[in-house]
């Protein structure tokens, strides 16, 4: 059996700046010699967020990360990263201090600090179809627009949105052939099926389709249910994924999706 490689220790990574890009979005830019050998290409990948407590300097927080100590993690999407420049920027949903990631994110600034572990390879690296589905809530923008923006641009398909606000409809740069579609669903926190109608509801385009679609994840359910047995969708032509459930912290949905796998 080949030995396991060790796991790398988290980057201590600083802020160099943090805005809100819509009403309800926060980009956050890192940068410094802490990102020296990013890997590149790696958009649309996951990673883990390590976040210190409130106030905590940055010597105790790396205490804490040295000694194994508990530290609150969050799963981010990566989102952009300049190599000539060295900056990676993350995009965070702001619903203020309701949870530890916003709450840091809200209040981040130059020369704040974070762990980070990872990155993952993105979640969608291929695109061989004749047309592309993707949809997604805020949790899951950034992994749908570096997909868009990742695509040929000769791509044909559709995107649909649900945000917040019209106010949070951002900049993509996806092909022209993607009909982009933004629904305003303003609580959240209360079920929505906009997205299923729309897809049911849709033209279905013949020929190859691929997806990338992710969000709550009753919704993704749902529409997973509908991609497998309606369209008979291939599962290797089939990005789809539950990011958070309502009424649930990560750690609790996490648990639920391992429990529902098993």
């Amino acid at each position: 059996m080949r030995p396991s490689k060790p796991a790398q220790s988290p980057r201590i990574l600083t802020v160099k700046a943090a805005w809100h890009l819509t009403p309800n979005m926060i980009r956050v830019v890192f940068a410094g010699p802490e990102l020296n050998g990013f890997p590149e290409v790696r958009e649309g990948g996951n990673c883990k967020l390590l976040l210190p407590n409130v106030d905590e300097p940055k010597d105790a927080f790396i205490e804490r990360l040295q000694s194994g100590k508990p530290i609150v993690k969050r799963t981010y999407t990566v989102r952009k990263f300049d190599a000539a420049t060295q900056e990676l920027s993350i995009d965070f949903v702001a619903h203020g201090d309701d949870g530890p990631a916003s709450r840091w994110a809200s209040h981040a600034k130059a020369r704040d600090f974070l762990g980070f572990a990872g990155p993952s390879t993105p979640k969608v690296a291929s695109f061989n179809a004749d047309w592309y589905l993707v949809a997604a809530d805020p949790s899951a923008i950034p992994v749908a627009a570096v997909a868009l923006e990742a695509m040929p641009r000769d791509a044909q398909g559709v995107a649909i949105f649900e945000v917040t606000a019209k106010e949070d409809q951002q900049e993509i740069d996806a092909p022209e052939g993607i009909d982009v579609h933004w629904l305003i669903h303003p609580d959240p926190h209360t079920p929505s099926t906009q997205q299923e109608d729309f897809i049911r509801a849709m033209d279905w385009q013949t020929g190859r389709v691929q997806t990338c679609i992710a969000g709550e994840s009753a919704v993704i359910r749902s529409l997973r249910a509908f991609l497998s047995n309606e369209k008979q969708v291939p599962r290797e032509d089939t990005y789809i994924s539950g990011y958070w459930k309502i009424g649930l912290i990560e750690d609790q949905h996490q648990k639920a999706k391992r429990e529902e796998e098993t």
